[in-house]
């Protein structure tokens, strides 16, 4: 069970049998079962359609590159949350956009819901406070570059792997 207590009234919640649904957290005091919750967010591969290059960040004084990701703020779509979180962080523009792929992420409790955002241009570049520093790689160098075993590396790699397959006319 992952949530322990109601979210409701406190009281703490019991494992309960569900017709079609399995065991799912109830609370006795308020009579009602409670779902399990989880954040949202996005997680964006930034490329430079003049360039063909993608942006890696580097935050919260760690050493290696992730992808620009954000929290899906209550009644935000997904598509608005990546250019949202592109301008902010970046000050960019995207241009037009592809959904890649989800995955949950256990550490944090979220689901990560991973678009390819592409940028025409980098006039208006200009990395936020959240950034502690960012560069531009071809695709080949994001690959060597991104955290390894992370859920960037899985995102990305993924996306790289696809793309190529494209490329070659093969079916992924």
């Amino acid at each position: 069970m992952s949530s322990k207590y109601c979210r409701e009234c406190g009281t703490r919640l019991v494992p309960r049998e569900l017709e079609h649904e399995g065991i799912i957290p109830y609370c006795e005091k308020c009579g009602a079962y409670r779902f399990p919750q989880y954040n949202v967010a996005v997680s964006m591969i930034v490329v430079n359609e003049e360039k063909d290059e993608i942006l890696l960040i580097k935050q919260y004084g760690r050493p290696t590159y992730i992808l620009v990701a954000g929290y899906v703020t209550r009644g935000e779509s997904l598509e608005d949350a990546v250019r949202r979180e592109i301008r902010e962080e970046t000050g960019m523009t995207v241009s037009r956009m592809r959904f890649n792929r989800t995955q949950f992420y256990e550490k944090s409790d979220t689901l990560m819901n991973n678009f390819t955002a592409f940028v025409r241009n980098t006039d208006g570049f200009d990395p936020n406070y959240e950034i502690d520093s960012c560069a531009w790689f071809s695709f080949e160098e994001a690959r060597k570059n991104i955290r390894p075993d992370s859920l960037a590396e899985y995102f990305l790699v993924s996306y790289l792997d696809e793309a190529e397959a494209e490329q070659n006319g093969r079916e992924f």
